[in-house]
C-alpha cells in the first residue's frame, strides 16, 4: 500500500537517502550496517517514535549508494539493499544472498465460504470483516520458514499461519489459542528461515496486523490501521544478534535490584493489615523464603490512587516499617484511572491544571474501580511530570515498588471512543494513536518518579505495554486461569516475550483466576522458579493459594523450589547482568543458544534458563515421565543425578511430582549462594561455584558479577567482575579464579568449588 509510483531521483543526506517517487517521498536510514529504516510519511511527516528515544542508537558508518536499472543499490559491510518504484525492496546479506523480499506476486486469500452472516451473529458469533489497513507490507515467504516474537501473544512458539493483533486489551474471559491480542503490544518479529534469521520492527503504535502466512502460505505481511509506514529490519544472521540489534534501538532492561528477582506473593486481596501480616508470619513460620507482599485495589481509600484506607490500614508507614524489619518489600497497584471527586485532591489538581484526556471540550468520563474515572493524558508530559512526583507519596510510606494495572487502558462503560484527545505538548492526538501507548507512557512517568525520588533501582511491574518499555518496567502476562493449559501455554508466552525485548516477565505462579489444585501449583512452581519474575497471584472468590494452604507435600515442593530458586540467584543475577547488556533474556527458547540444530525450532514445553541451565518442565496433569530433547553440539548434565548425556538426541526422563528435569550444559560454571528467608538478611554468604564437567577437552569462562544489589554505584564502577576459566584437558581439569574488574569489598573472600559430570573422575586443580 505504497503506489508511489516510479523512483525520480534520490539524494543522501548524513545517513538518510531521501527518495522522490512520482506520488510521494520516502526515506531510508542506515542506522548501522546491519540496521535499516524504511520510512513513508503517511501520517505525520516527523512522527517521534516513542520506542526509539535515543537517537545515540543511530550510528555512523560508511555505506555506498549508486543507481540502478529502475532503483537505487545501498550497500554496506552487512549488507544491499535494493530499492524498487512503489518503494519495493529486496535485502541481501554480505554474501549476496537475497534474504527478504517485497511481495509483488497476486495478493490473495485463502477461500472463506459464507451463507448468512446474521444467523451466526445472532446466536453470539464474531464473523465477517476485520480492520481496514492504511499501511500493509508485504514480504515473500519461503516454505521452512519459522516466526518468533510479537510480543504476548497465545499459542505455540513458532506463529506461522498466525494472525496477530497489537491492540492492548483487558479480556477477561479465559485465554485460549483463539485471542488474536492481549494486553501488549510489540510489533517485533524474528523471521529465520534456512537457519538464517533477521527481525522486522514495524514502529507503529496504531492498531498493527500481523499475519504470517495465515491468509497466504506465499506472504506474510504486517499492517497498520494508520500512522506511518516506518519499519526497521534488522540483519542476524543469528537470533541472539537481532535481539541486540533491536534492543539497541528501543532499549535494553536496566539492572534490576537483587530483591526483585526474589519470591514475590499477592491475592486480590490481602485486605487488611491484619491479613498481611499473618500472611508475612507465616512465610517466616514455616521456612519458606519471600522478599515481597503485594496490596491490591483493597488497600486505597474508596480505590482512589495515591491513598490508604485507614480503617483496614491505620498506620501503613508502621506497618511496612514492621514487615521490612521482617524482611519483606512491599508493592502496591496504581491504577490510572482518577476517582472524579471534588474532595479529591489529585482530582482537583488534574482538573485544574488540564492533566487528563478529553473529548469534545470537555474531560471525558468512564467507569473502573472507583466508580466515576478520568484518564490521566500520559501523552502530555506536564502530566507525566506530575505523574512521577505523586509516587513520592508512595515512596514517604515505605512502598518499593509499584504495580501498574487496567493501563490499557481498560474501561468499564465500552471503551474510550477514538475521538477521545491527548494533548502530546501541542500536537492533539486521538485515543487510536494513543492507545497502545498509555500503559507504556505510565510506566515511563512511574518509573521517573521512583528514580527521582529514592536511590533505589525501580521495581515498577505493567500489565500493558509497548515495544521499549522493558527501559522502565517488568511486565507479568495479565489475568490467566488455574489451568494446565495455561500452565502449557505460559511457556511460549514467556519466551516469545524474552525474544520481543521484554527480559523481565513472568506469569500469575499458580494462576488468577479458577481454583488452582496442588498438582497443579507443584508443578507451576517449578517454572516459576526459572522465570525473571516470580510471583504467586491469584483472584479473590478463589481458594488460597499461598504455599501452605494446600497439604504437606505443595508446601514441601513449594519451599524445595523457592529456595532453589534462592540458592541460584547468583547465576540468575548474573544473567540478567548479560540481558541488562546484550538483551538476552534469562528465559529463552533452545534455539537462541542452539540455532543449528533444527530440532529446537518448534519446542514448546523446555527453555533455557540464561546460557547453561535447560529447564523442562512437567506441563501435563498425572505425568510422572516425559520426554526431553537436549540440543546438538554440548553434553547435558542431569542436575539431580549427576548422569551425563550427549546432546542431539531424545531421552525420557522420569519426574515424580518434585522433580522438574533439569539439565547443566557441559563445562559451564552455576555459581550459587547460602539460601536465606529474604535476600540480604545474613550480610556476607557462602558462595559455591558449581562446575560442571563434560568429556570433552577444551577451554571456556564465565563471567560473574557483584555488586551492591540495590543502588546505582555500580554505573561508576562499583561493582566486581570474575572471570572463570575452566581447562578441560587429558590429564585434569583446572579451575582458575580471576578478578578481572575491582571496584568493592569481595562480598565472598574465597568461593567453594564443587564439580559435577567429571565421568572419568580426573583430577580437579583449582587455581
Amino acid at each position: 500500500m505504497n503506489n508511489v509510483g516510479k523512483l525520480k531521483e534520490y539524494k543522501v543526506v548524513g545517513n538518510e537517502i531521501k527518495l522522490s517517487y512520482e506520488k510521494g517521498q520516502s526515506s531510508i536510514f542506515v542506522v548501522a550496517p546491519d540496521i535499516i529504516r524504511f520510512f513513508t510519511p503517511l501520517f505525520k511527516v516527523n512522527d517521534l517514535s516513542k520506542a526509539v528515544e535515543d537517537k545515540v542508537a543511530y550510528k555512523t558508518c560508511e555505506f555506498k549508494v549508486e543507481a540502478i536499472e529502475e532503483g537505487i543499490e545501498i550497500s554496506t559491510t552487512h549488507l544491499k539493499v535494493k530499492v524498487f518504484e512503489d518503494f519495493k525492496v529486496n535485502i541481501y546479506n554480505a554474501e549476496g544472498q537475497l534474504i527478504c523480499s517485497d511481495y509483488t506476486g497476486e495478493e490473495k486469500g485463502f477461500i472463506r465460504r459464507t451463507v448468512d452472516y446474521k444467523l451466526a451473529e445472532a446466536e453470539g458469533h464474531e464473523v465477517g470483516g476485520g480492520s481496514e489497513y492504511k499501511v500493509c507490507v508485504k514480504k515473500q515467504m519461503l516454505p521452512n520458514t519459522y516466526f518468533y516474537g510479537v510480543g504476548e501473544h497465545t499459542g505455540h512458539l513458532n506463529k506461522k499461519a498466525t494472525h496477530l493483533v497489537n491492540w492492548n486489551t483487558d479480556n477477561p474471559n479465559p485465554h485460549n489459542e483463539t485471542m488474536d491480542r492481549l494486553y501488549k503490544s510489540i510489533p517485533f518479529l524474528i523471521t529465520m528461515t534456512d537457519g538464517e534469521a533477521y527481525g522486522i520492527f514495524f514502529d507503529n503504535h496504531f492498531e498493527t496486523h500481523f499475519d504470517l502466512g495465515k491468509d497466504n502460505v506465499n506472504y506474510y505481511y504486517f499492517a497498520a490501521v494508520d500512522g506511518n509506514l516506518d519499519y526497521y529490519f534488522i540483519a542476524g544472521p543469528q537470533v541472539k544478534k537481532v535481539i541486540e540489534g533491536y534492543t539497541s534501538l528501543t532499549g535494553r532492561m536496566p539492572l534490576p535490584a537483587l530483591w526483585t528477582l526474589g519470591y514475590q506473593q499477592c491475592r486480590w486481596s490481602y485486605e487488611d493489615e491484619e491479613r498481611l501480616m499473618e500472611v508475612a508470619n507465616t512465610f517466616r513460620e514455616k521456612d519458606i523464603p519471600c522478599d515481597t507482599l503485594y496490596l491490591d485495589i483493597d488497600y486505597m481509600r474508596g480505590y482512589r490512587v495515591f491513598t490508604w484506607d485507614n480503617e483496614r490500614f491505620p498506620d501503613p508507614e508502621a506497618m511496612i516499617k514492621k514487615l521490612n524489619g521482617m524482611g519483606f518489600k512491599v508493592v502496591t497497584i496504581i491504577d490510572p484511572g482518577v476517582k472524579a471527586d471534588e474532595d479529591y485532591d489529585i482530582y482537583k489538581e488534574g482538573i485544574e491544571k488540564g492533566y487528563f484526556a478529553t473529548r469534545e471540550g470537555q474531560v471525558y468520563h468512564n467507569e473502573v474501580w472507583p466508580g466515576d474515572a478520568v484518564y490521566p493524558d500520559f501523552l502530555n508530559s506536564k502530566t507525566r511530570h506530575w505523574w512521577s512526583d505523586l509516587q513520592k507519596r508512595m515512596v514517604d510510606t515505605g512502598v518499593s515498588g509499584i504495580w501498574n494495572d487496567m493501563n490499557e487502558p481498560a474501561s468499564f462503560k465500552g471503551p474510550l471512543p477514538d475521538d477521545v484527545l491527548f494533548n502530546e505538548d501541542g500536537h492533539m492526538a486521538d485515543h487510536r494513536e494513543t492507545h497502545n501507548l498509555y500503559g507504556h507512557l505510565m510506566a515511563k512517568a512511574t518509573y521517573e518518579g521512583l528514580r527521582k525520588h529514592t536511590t533505589k533501582r525501580p521495581f515498577i511491574v505493567t500489565r500493558a505495554c509497548y515495544a521499549g518499555s522493558q527501559k522502565y518496567s517488568t511486565i507479568w502476562t495479565g489475568d490467566n486461569q488455574s489451568t494446565w493449559e495455561h500452565l502449557r501455554m505460559s511457556l511460549p508466552m514467556l519466551m516469545n516475550l524474552g525474544l520481543s525485548g521484554m527480559t523481565f516477565c513472568g506469569t500469575d505462579v499458580g494462576g488468577f483466576g479458577f481454583d488452582c489444585s496442588s498438582e497443579l501449583l507443584s508443578r507451576w512452581v517449578q517454572v516459576g522458579a526459572f522465570t525473571p519474575l516470580f510471583r504467586n497471584h491469584s483472584c479473590m472468590g478463589t481458594r488460597d493459594q499461598e504455599p501452605w494452604t494446600f497439604d504437606t507435600q505443595t508446601k514441601d515442593i513449594n519451599r524445595k523450589y523457592i529456595k532453589l530458586r534462592y540458592k541460584l540467584l547468583p547465576y540468575i543475577y548474573d544473567m540478567m547482568r548479560e540481558a541488562s547488556q546484550t538483551g538476552a533474556p534469562l528465559i529463552r527458547p533452545l534455539l537462541f543458544n542452539y540455532q543449528n540444530d533444527g530440532n529446537t525450532y518448534e519446542i514448546n514445553d523446555e527453555f533455557l534458563c540464561g546460557e547453561n541451565l535447560l529447564v523442562a518442565p512437567v506441563v501435563t496433569q498425572g505425568s510422572k515421565a516425559r520426554m526431553v530433547y537436549l540440543p546438538n553440539g554440548n553434553e547435558w548434565i542431569d542436575y539431580w543425578t549427576g548422569e551425563v548425556y550427549e546432546g542431539g538426541q531424545y531421552i525420557v526422563k522420569e519426574a515424580p511430582l518434585d522433580i522438574c528435569p533439569m539439565y547443566v550444559k557441559e563445562n559451564s560454571v552455576i555459581p550459587t549462594t547460602t539460601v536465606q528467608n529474604y535476600i540480604g538478611e545474613d550480610g556476607k554468604q557462602e558462595k559455591v561455584l558449581e562446575v560442571y564437567i563434560g568429556s570433552k577437552e577444551g577451554m571456556t569462562s564465565y563471567f560473574h558479577y557483584e555488586d551492591d544489589g540495590e543502588g546505582f554505584d555500580y554505573e561508576n564502577g562499583k561493582y566486581n567482575l570474575y572471570e572463570i576459566v575452566i581447562r578441560n584437558d587429558e590429564k585434569q581439569i583446572e579451575v582458575q579464579i580471576n578478578k578481572v574488574h575491582e571496584g568493592m569489598i569481595d562480598q565472598v573472600s574465597k568461593p567453594q568449588v564443587k564439580c559435577y559430570g567429571n565421568k572419568h573422575n580426573k583430577k580437579v586443580v583449582i587455581l
